[in-house]
């Protein structure tokens, strides 16, 4: 790597102290105030660190954190790689991320959408991962339409290598100025905002897997790798059975996605899936916590789409505890509730609690499922019986939970 600038290195290391300060003082895992210092005293530190690193960024609504983790997990078999594993996906938490693992030839990066643009301008990254995008954040976020257009904006003319999911019509259609672009025909289940077609405004015809506008051009390209139920089938035509820890049809997805990325990178399927099975839990995601002979496995469901994978994965014979916050990360508008069909909830106990847990209330009444109403995620989960027990909460209620349990991992 080339030798950074003295203030660059100074900006830099005490970046890194004061991440290490924060976690010593608990005030949180440094991924962000490290970068944000080193921002101040350097702010072109992104640029710097990202020089002749191979870096990967991924961006998605859903799934990007788990997806980075299985790149990362992957391509370690190549060497180091610098990630910023909890989720700090603005340019501070990258800062952090790289700074952390300087030496790193390797980096793998989760970008929030609305960023993207402005860190692949930033980092030159030579591969990037799009797998999805649905709404999310309804009270601050853009429209997803904008978002994919920016996407688009940012790819033209740019020598990047995309890897995108072409069952997405909004990624297919941000993705389709990249100069080099390997489709992935990884699945979408949550279709409520791809019906029209983000070319011309016309219908989207939907069969099967395949989708095409009925008024313009604008169609499904060809895949060159295809999620097949349990398996993934490469460029070559072969199958390969997605042999991972973590759980749903979503995860296996990531999985096919993050296998592309792997062999954008030189890495065959071969020597990446070992490395992928590896991953057992995504900061704190599908991990079971205990508490007085209660196992309590933690989902994390930010928006519609969340929602209907974490259905998925749950167990359907089990207890259920939903908690529902509305603070800044999560976006203070909850009308997206309404979005969900809770109606596959129906014969389970359903707990309810999290600060806006009457709002979820009043969904489920009108969804005719009947819960129990607890004022905290403890009385919830002491009201269980002994035994196992699902959590499914939004991004801050989540995060409060973790807190609970020391931050699981």
């Amino acid at each position: 790597m080339t030798q950074l600038s003295l203030r660059a290195q100074l900006a830099s290391a005490l970046g890194r102290s004061a991440a290490t300060l924060s976690r010593m003082t608990g005030r949180g895992d440094g991924s962000v105030i490290g970068g944000r210092v080193g921002l101040m005293l350097e702010p072109d530190l992104l640029r710097k660190l990202a020089r002749d690193r191979k870096l990967a960024l991924v961006s998605a609504t859903n799934g990007k954190t788990t997806t980075t983790r299985l790149i990362t997990s992957a391509l370690l078999e190549l060497g180091e790689v610098a990630t910023n594993a909890f989720g700090a996906n603005m340019p501070a938490g990258h800062v952090s991320a790289l700074s952390t693992h300087k030496n790193a030839p390797y980096g793998v990066l989760e970008v929030d959408e609305k960023y993207l643009p402005e860190v692949l301008d930033t980092t030159g990254a030579g591969v990037v991962c799009l797998m999805n995008l649905s709404r999310d954040q309804m009270d601050r976020a853009a429209e997803i339409w904008l978002l994919a257009q920016k996407w688009r904006n940012a790819l033209s003319g740019k020598p990047t290598h995309v890897i995108a999911n072409c069952d997405d019509p909004l990624v297919t259609w941000g993705a389709s100025t990249a100069a080099k672009v390997t489709w992935v025909a990884g699945g979408q289940r949550w279709k409520e905002d791809s019906w029209s077609c983000p070319e011309c405004g016309g219908p989207l015809e939907r069969k099967d897997a395949d989708w095409a506008c009925r008024e313009c051009t604008f169609h499904r390209p060809e895949p060159q790798w295809v999620l097949d139920d349990d398996a993934v089938i490469d460029p070559r035509g072969q199958r390969w059975l997605i042999d991972i820890q973590l759980p749903g049809l979503a995860n296996r997805s990531n999985a096919a996605m993050a296998l592309a990325v792997a062999d954008a990178f030189g890495l065959s399927v071969e020597r990446a899936m070992p490395r992928l099975r590896e991953v057992t839990s995504v900061a704190g995601r599908y991990t079971t916590v205990e508490r007085d002979g209660r196992q309590a496995r933690l989902l994390l469901s930010k928006n519609p789409a969340g929602w209907l994978e974490a259905f998925d994965v749950s167990d359907p014979n089990l207890p259920i505890i939903l908690s529902v916050n509305a603070q800044g990360p999560d976006g203070r508008d909850t009308s997206w509730l309404w979005d969900v069909d809770y109606r596959i909830l129906r014969g389970r106990p359903v707990f309810v609690t999290g600060e806006r847990r009457l709002d979820l209330a009043l969904r489920l009444e009108v969804a005719d499922v009947p819960f129990a109403l607890c004022a905290s995620f403890s009385e919830a989960l002491a009201m269980q019986p002994p035994g196992r027990v699902d959590v499914i909460a939004n991004y801050t209620a989540f995060q409060q939970i973790r807190s609970e349990f020391g931050r699981a991992v």
